[in-house]
């Protein structure tokens, strides 16, 4: 059986192109770790960047399989343990078809919960809890799920959990349903992980100028579209990042240069924080080999087959 490969970063280190480039040369399939590419219709605000996946060898257009994009519908909630049974099912094919899995992404905690196994269960939502804690305040709610996180030795959620009041409660419901209850698990995937290492400067300047790109493509339509679906701001606001801050946008909360800098500022933040995910997984025992961001397209895949 073929040994997966995972390939991480912040965002934008180039990862994905990266990750089309090595299953080409190893006849592989692409499986997504990212958190917000599983929504249909939600394509440029989450970088799916789809054209990646198509590339010119010999003159002939060579499309790589991915899998767990475009998997459910906006206005969902999809969830860590739902992320792990797709993966776990989308992995046994490939290897079923003898192709090699290549595990793509910047969600730190995705990826770590399908190489190590985190236990989950499925938590449906609870309706007298959220009424219980319906008008306490973000601090108040971040205590609680602090004390039920010790409780559980819950150590897998990052800052995301409470950056609005509806995540802390939905964290708080998650950690009180594990409560004294066995969870189920999937078991570990031994896998080579390759980091895309880019230099603060550098990300911070791609960042921007990627924002900029996505604001002229068209990411204001298409977060109209979303609204005009029928899907309520607080859903999309829900999403975080570009979801949140062009949705306030939209309806009238920022005006577009606020917007701009509110929304460049959060997405150099959220970068940070992957880079401290992934420091952190190297601290959990997880062995991450860095290749530079800005080295040649095909230095780096031959970096990647040496270690192979």
């Amino acid at each position: 059986m073929k040994q997966l490969i995972t390939i991480l970063g912040p965002t934008a280190s180039g990862k994905t192109p990266l990750a089309v480039a090595l299953a080409h040369r190893l006849d592989g399939e692409i499986l997504s770790a990212d958190s917000r590419q599983v929504y249909r219709r939600m394509d440029i605000g989450t970088g799916k960047d789809l054209a990646d996946y198509r590339l010119v060898a010999d003159g002939t257009a060579v499309d790589i399989p991915y899998h767990l994009i475009d998997i459910c519908e906006p206005g969902t909630k999809y969830n860590l343990f739902q992320y792990q049974q797709d993966f776990a099912e989308a992995y046994k094919q490939i290897i079923g078809r003898g192709k090699q899995p290549i595990l793509c992404g910047g969600t730190g905690l995705y990826i770590e919960a399908v190489l190590k196994g985190y236990q989950l269960s499925p938590v449906p939502q609870n309706p007298e809890l959220r009424a219980r804690l319906e008008g306490k305040s973000l601090e108040e709610l971040t205590a609680m799920l602090q004390e039920l996180k010790q409780k559980n030795g819950s150590h897998m959620h990052n800052t995301t959990d409470v950056d609005t009041a509806r995540r802390a409660i939905r964290a708080i419901e998650i950690e009180m349903a594990l409560l004294g209850h066995p969870r189920t698990s999937i078991p570990p995937v031994d896998s080579l992980i390759i980091g895309v290492n880019i230099d603060r400067d550098l990300r911070r300047e791609k960042i921007t100028r990627r924002l900029k790109a996505r604001l002229d493509e068209g990411m204001v339509d298409e977060i109209r579209s979303l609204l005009d679906s029928g899907i309520p701001a607080e859903d999309l606001i829900y999403y975080g990042l570009e979801y949140k801050y062009l949705t306030e946008y939209v309806i009238g909360k920022l005006s577009f240069d606020e917007m701009f800098r509110q929304l460049e500022i959060a997405i150099h933040q959220f970068a940070k924080r992957q880079m401290t995910w992934f420091r952190g997984m190297e601290r959990r025992g997880f062995k991450i080999h860095w290749i530079d961001a800005t080295l040649p397209m095909e230095e780096k895949v031959e970096k990647i087959l040496e270690l192979i």
